[in-house]
């Protein structure tokens, strides 16, 4: 199926009345630091919906995302990211945030010295699950939501760049997260791989309900795969943008 085609078909979860907001900003300020980076930011991301976060290097994305994280603390404003006041976060709220997302990293981020099993059961270990049996059904799950049901004894270092990727992914997919934040993820990869990693995550919003912030530089993958953009640009966030060389 066409990218393009596939990527609009998450509106059909987010029908009148069944939306679900995820993420909600208004007139938040994003410092990092003590400099303001980002004036009266305003945004909503409702459930299922595939969102690009795209601006120059320095113009505030990663502000953006690390705010999103729980990672900056928002001092103006007011936000909420999956049923979380970001304003009322502190260091023993800020986990229970995280659980209820994902992250995906450009560089990936895996242990190397252990196969993928021992990778995404890590992970679990250190968010509290104990149950042997419920995480090697989880692992399972995940590894088949990505397309890597057979892999999961290879060892990371022994994989290609996508499948790296896609361990990446089925890491941010454990907890059954409302809302995934993507780094770049494509900006590793050739084409081809890269239109793989995108038709996977486009496929994660539309199946299950996930919403998606990708962050990217790659304008070429925006035009493949169209959906609703946001520029940080100018200190400000300019929600349905378009597209400028």
């Amino acid at each position: 199926m066409a990218g393009a085609t596939r990527l609009f078909i998450y509106f059909a979860a987010n029908k009148k009345g069944m939306a679900e907001t995820i993420v909600s900003i208004s007139k938040a300020n994003i410092y990092q630091g003590d400099s303001m980076v980002l004036q009266d930011v305003n945004l909503t991301v409702e459930k299922g919906e595939f969102v690009y976060l795209v601006g120059r290097t320095g113009a505030g994305k990663s502000s953006l995302l690390k705010t999103l994280y729980g990672e900056l603390p928002l001092k103006e404003g007011q936000a909420s990211v999956v049923g979380y006041n970001l304003r009322e976060l502190t260091w023993k709220t800020v986990p229970y945030l995280r659980r209820n997302m994902g992250v995906v990293f450009q560089d990936f981020q895996l242990l190397t010295d252990r196969n993928v099993n021992e990778n995404l059961k890590f992970v679990l270990k250190a968010i509290g699950w104990k149950d042997e049996k419920l995480m090697n059904e989880k692992i399972a799950d995940v590894l088949d939501k990505v397309g890597l049901k057979s892999k999961g004894f290879k060892m990371t270092f022994e994989m290609s760049g996508g499948e790296q990727q896609r361990v990446d992914i089925a890491r941010a997919l454990l907890n059954s997260p409302k809302l995934i934040l993507a780094d770049e993820p494509t900006g590793n990869l050739d084409p081809e791989t890269s239109d793989e990693i995108m038709n996977l995550l486009i496929t994660i919003a539309k199946d299950y309900g996930t919403s998606v912030i990708m962050a990217t530089h790659d304008y070429i993958v925006i035009q493949k795969f169209p959906a609703r953009m946001v520029r940080t640009e100018g200190g400000r966030v300019h929600d349905n943008a378009t597209i400028t060389h």
